[in-house]
């Protein structure tokens, strides 16, 4: 069993559907998980593996205000720890988690994949997504 950590921001409750959805399948695969709004400042200590979620924000950036600050906070910290990002977007094509994706494996992260993105609402296909990819990226 490992421990997983769920952090993510949202604005309109998409990217939250997707960490409540991720949440399930980590825990459906037997995991331990703590899902939480960046609010929270979450620490990373005692965790087997991290899911990071946040949607698009004005020009294809991650939410400035909340989520960049505590990323930027925890990204010396990522080196070869297990990641995942994921989130969602409304306007774009999706620029932000492919800028993502480069600052997280410049940390050093041990990235799964490219990261899971859905566009606006998830729909129930693209839950059912999420909790394959959550699976799929703890097993």
């Amino acid at each position: 069993m490992n421990k997983v950590l769920i952090v993510y921001w949202s604005m309109t409750g998409n990217t939250e559907a997707m960490a409540n959805a991720l949440a399930e399948g980590c825990t459906e695969a037997g995991n331990e998980v703590t899902c939480v709004n960046v609010s929270e400042s979450p620490s990373l200590d005692g965790y087997d593996a991290y899911l990071f979620g946040c949607s698009s924000m004005g020009d294809d950036a991650l939410d400035e205000a909340e989520f960049n600050p505590w990323f930027t906070s925890i990204e010396a910290d990522l080196k070869d720890k297990k990641v995942a990002l994921f989130g969602s977007y409304g306007w774009g094509d999706g620029q932000w988690m492919r800028d993502w994706v480069i600052r997280t494996k410049e940390a050093g992260a041990n990235l799964y994949q490219e990261g899971l993105i859905v566009n606006e609402s998830p729909s129930d296909d693209d839950l059912a997504t999420c909790k394959a990819y959550a699976k799929a990226f703890i097993a």
